[in-house]
């Protein structure tokens, strides 16, 4: 008879306890913040980038063609008081935040208002300069990105790490990482958004179930999305590894990592919106500003450390689990 005898299992790392971690490390490396400090100050009081002279050059001819075309007045009047009430606030200077891999930033819904310097610049952009702002933009939303990540996950591995990653490395992955997450935003996003809307017409109960099923489902998902940047940046990992390492962890840790995820939305969400209280104008705008920097990177931190610390927890608990670590007695 064999008799096996595994040792008891080490405990996960806590959510609450790598969230503080990640907030004592940013506040022992203050200078953590300054990207994103920057970046909101950039977008509080800089100029603003707008295309809402492009639209407006453009209008009258657009919707002529949607009268030739045989579209309702009352559904042109719709799209022409969307287009008033929203391309107006429209920054491009926004697109310097990239996802998944970006700095931390505020966007300031208020964006026609005046700042306590005054009212800011209104720079327009042309047919012909409005692909390359957009292309510019997002280069060097993914260059700050890039860098961004690679500091905090650098402060983050308390230098357990012989050095941090390349900067160029850095960099390359964060355009890898986008682009490869904007592909499978569209390719996932779009069919599910066409069923919903297929659905919606036919039965609206149907497709209320569908979105709550998709809401509980969605986490095997999100949480490997979520933590895909994290073994690029802190186990120094290429794009494709990174995500396979990621639903592996998700596969093992999925309550208590989905657990984690959600902790992180709703406290980023929620403090931005305490972030975004004062008005525009005033000074302490800075206040919100410098506490989402501060809140956000910790956040960042906090969930390098998780993965870090979860990642090994899994690997000394597959070791224990094996079956050569077990001891066999007849």
């Amino acid at each position: 008879m064999e008799v096996s005898k595994v040792e008891n299992l080490p405990r996960p790392p806590g959510i609450i306890s790598s969230i503080k971690a990640g907030f004592d490390t940013i506040a022992a490396h203050i200078t953590a913040i300054l990207l994103p400090l920057l970046l909101n100050l950039f977008l509080w009081l800089g100029p603003r980038l707008r295309m809402n002279a492009l639209f407006d050059s453009i209008k009258d001819d657009v919707v002529s063609i949607w009268r030739s075309g045989g579209v309702s007045a009352e559904d042109i009047q719709r799209v022409l008081t969307w287009y008033g009430d929203t391309i107006p606030m429209v920054n491009l200077f926004w697109l310097l935040r990239t996802l998944p891999v970006g700095i931390s930033s505020l966007l300031f819904p208020k964006g026609v208002s005046s700042t306590p310097l005054g009212d800011p610049a209104n720079l327009q952009v042309s047919a012909l300069s409005l692909l390359g702002w957009i292309f510019l933009l997002t280069l060097l939303g993914w260059i700050g990105g890039g860098l961004y990540f690679r500091s905090v996950a650098w402060i983050a591995a308390a230098g357990k790490e012989d050095k941090p990653m390349g900067i160029l490395r850095a960099i390359v992955q964060t355009m890898f990482i986008s682009i490869l997450w904007g592909i499978l935003s569209v390719m996932i996003g779009v069919p599910l958004l066409l069923v919903l809307g297929l659905l919606l017409q036919f039965s609206p109960l149907i497709a209320n179930l569908l979105v709550i099923f998709i809401s509980i489902a969605s986490m095997w998902v999100i949480v490997p999305l979520f933590f895909w940047p994290h073994g690029v940046f802190l186990k120094k990992q290429n794009v494709i590894t990174s995500i396979l390492s990621s639903f592996q962890m998700a596969r093992f840790t999925l309550p208590t990592s989905s657990l984690f995820v959600l902790t992180v939305f709703l406290m980023t969400f929620g403090l931005n919106f305490l972030w975004s209280i004062p008005p525009e104008d005033s000074w302490i705008t800075f206040l919100g500003i410098f506490g989402h920097s501060f809140v956000t990177t910790a956040l960042l931190a906090g969930s390098f450390i998780y993965y870090r610390d979860m990642n090994i927890w899994l690997q000394n608990v597959i070791e224990k689990l094996r079956p050569n670590t077990v001891t066999k007695q007849a």
